[in-house]
């Protein structure tokens, strides 16, 4: 297998001149025409730039970047960075959600107590209170409303 021929015609036209076969060959659709006479101007105006100069020191200063570059102390990760400036805004949101948390739960256990003071409220407002008699006799509607128990010895007399 030749390494020296390029799979696309148009590589080789950046080395040298295509040949009639090769220009056939790319000029299938109009677009493909135009698209092969830009590359053959761009590489014919590339070919025309002169080389720029090179300083003779050239390699050693690249030499020596690389080995300042190798020598300087490694820089923190990107991430490390990132989670530095990340962990104060965490804390301030657990903050503000905790804080949000305690006082809706305040807030739900206040409105339960108003809740129950308004019915207390409306049950003495409907029911009126007893009379000072049945209050004088309340010991025995109390013992009246217990269960009685069966006498054990008056059973064991009617046996």
């Amino acid at each position: 297998m030749k390494h020296d021929q390029p799979a696309d015609p148009r590589e080789s036209l950046w080395r040298r001149p295509l040949t009639a076969a090769e220009r056939a060959a790319l000029r299938v659709t109009p677009e493909a025409e135009r698209e092969l006479e830009l590359e053959a101007r761009l590489t014919g105006a590339l070919a025309r730039l002169t080389d720029a100069p090179v300083p003779s020191n050239f390699t050693a200063r690249v030499l020596a970047a690389v080995d300042r570059e190798e020598a300087q102390p490694a820089r923190p990760r990107i991430w490390a960075l990132h989670w530095r400036g990340l962990l104060p805004r965490l804390a301030a949101v657990a903050t503000v959600l905790v804080v949000g948390g305690l006082s809706l739960h305040q807030y739900a256990l206040h409105s339960d107590h108003a809740r129950l003071a308004q019915t207390v409220a409306a049950v003495t407002l409907a029911q009126p209170a007893p009379s000072l008699d049945a209050l004088e006799n309340l010991d025995v509607i109390q013992h009246m409303a217990q269960p009685v128990h069966a006498d054990g010895e008056l059973l064991a007399d009617l046996q």
